[in-house]
Formats: structure tokens, C-alpha cells, sequence
């Protein structure tokens, strides 16, 4: 996924959200600042491999064969505290992403042990990218930003933790995607929450007509999340893909 396939998709979160493109552009500046270019080809033992994008849904915890789909993987990508679920039942986490608004001392603790912490710079989190990026190991952290990269901060395509997960890993060339912690109708959630993991829905369901794979997690969803998504995809150079 490059900048220029992403940025109407990007536009139209804006729009729905009316987050402010300027802010994401200055935190990922000063993300820039702090941050050294994060080398990909570290996560290249992906390639072709079943990787796990693991959300931090309530199941995650609630339900055992959760856990086990994830211990399955040849890979585990953990969005925010699904890194401390599953370290704390034994799961290793091959790397976290994370926007640092729930646990940026287990992220900052995990590049010190090595391992890759994808943290994300965005319009609302400027404080917490001052705070804590300077404290990550810088060589294993991957600065990102859902503006037009910079420097050595990237975009690779989505908007929520556990979607840009999904879109890191496609990036370095996973070969089969699983889903274990997600739940789009997690009635706990607040509405913002909610209106995030819709989003979320529609990147992951882009990504697999983009990948020509089926994620067992938009099963049921796909006419509405197609309906919302051609409309926004059509007349791009992408198509749809």
C-alpha cells in the first residue's frame, strides 16, 4: 500500500470524523524528529507465513480458542493491549501496534527486548508521541502517521490499530491473515469507539479484495461494507481492488 492508493480512503475518514489533516501532519513531523528509519525487512520471516492480527475485543480473554489461534500463528501482530493479554498467558508477540493511548510502557518495554512497536502519530496524540517515543529502543521502533509519510515515518494503509496491523503484515507479505480478539459489535464501546471499528471493518474488508483473501471476520458484513466502500474507491487509480 503506498500514500497516493490510500489518500482518498484517508480523505473520507477525515471528512466523517472531521479530524484535521494538519494536526496528523504535524504529529508525524515531530514523530519524524525523534524516530529513525525502521528497516521492513526485519519482519521478512512473514513472507508467506499465517500471521495473526490479534485485537483487543473482550474475547480475546473470554474465550480460550481465542488464545490458541493466536499461539497457531507463525506470527503475532497484537493491536495495543492485546500485547498484555497474550504475554500474560504465554503468547509471544512478534510485534506491536499501538496510537500509545492504553499502554505505552508495555510498548516502550517491548522494543527494549527487541521487539518491533509500529507506534502511530496522529492529530490527538501529540503529547504521548513526545512522551514516549524518545524512550523507545529507536531500532525497533516503526513510526507511522495516516498522513503522507515522511522521513522515516510510514504509511502502509489503516486506521486503527488492529486494522493497520492487518496492512503491516499484507505490507511485508504474509500469506494468510487470521483475526483472533475482534468483535465489531462490542456493545461496551462508546459511540466514537464504534464508529472507529466500522471503519475499521471497511479497511479490512478493502484489504482482502485487495489480497483476494477471505477474513472469517467480515463474514456476514461484506454487501454493507462493500456498499460503503465503492463510493469512495470509485474513480481512483485503485479501482476495485
Amino acid at each position: 500500500m503506498n500514500f497516493e492508493t490510500f489518500e482518498p480512503v484517508y480523505e473520507a475518514i477525515l471528512a466523517d470524523f472531521g479530524f484535521d489533516r494538519a494536526a496528523d501532519e504535524r504529529a508525524r513531523d515531530v514523530a519524524a524528529e525523534i524516530a529513525t528509519r525502521f528497516p521492513l525487512d526485519r519482519l521478512g520471516d512473514w513472507r508467506g507465513e499465517t500471521v495473526a492480527v490479534v485485537g483487543a475485543a473482550p474475547c480475546l480473554v473470554e474465550d480460550p480458542d481465542e488464545i490458541e489461534r493466536a499461539r497457531g500463528a507463525d506470527a503475532v501482530v497484537a493491536a495495543s493491549t492485546a500485547a498484555d493479554a497474550l504475554r500474560d498467558r504465554g503468547v509471544a508477540v512478534d510485534c506491536m501496534v499501538t496510537d500509545l493511548d492504553k499502554n505505552p510502557e508495555t510498548a516502550a518495554e517491548l522494543t527494549r527486548e527487541g521487539v518491533p512497536v509500529a507506534a502511530h502519530a496522529h492529530g490527538d496524540n501529540l503529547p504521548a508521541v513526545r512522551e514516549w517515543l524518545p524512550r523507545f529502543a529507536t531500532d525497533a521502533t516503526l513510526a507511522t502517521t495516516q498522513a503522507a509519510p515522511a522521513g522515516p515515518v510510514r504509511n502502509l494503509g489503516g486506521f486503527t490499530d488492529g486494522d493497520r496491523a492487518a496492512f503491516l503484515a499484507d505490507h511485508v507479505g504474509a500469506g494468510r491473515l487470521v483475526f483472533p480478539g475482534w468483535e465489531f459489535d462490542d456493545p461496551a464501546v462508546d459511540p466514537m469507539k464504534a464508529r472507529k471499528l466500522d471503519w475499521a471493518a471497511r479497511l479490512l474488508r478493502w484489504l482482502e479484495r485487495r489480497r483476494d483473501e477471505r477474513f472469517e471476520v467480515l463474514d456476514g458484513r461484506r454487501t454493507e461494507l462493500d456498499a460503503a466502500l465503492d463510493p469512495i474507491l470509485r474513480g481512483s487509480d485503485d479501482g476495485f481492488k
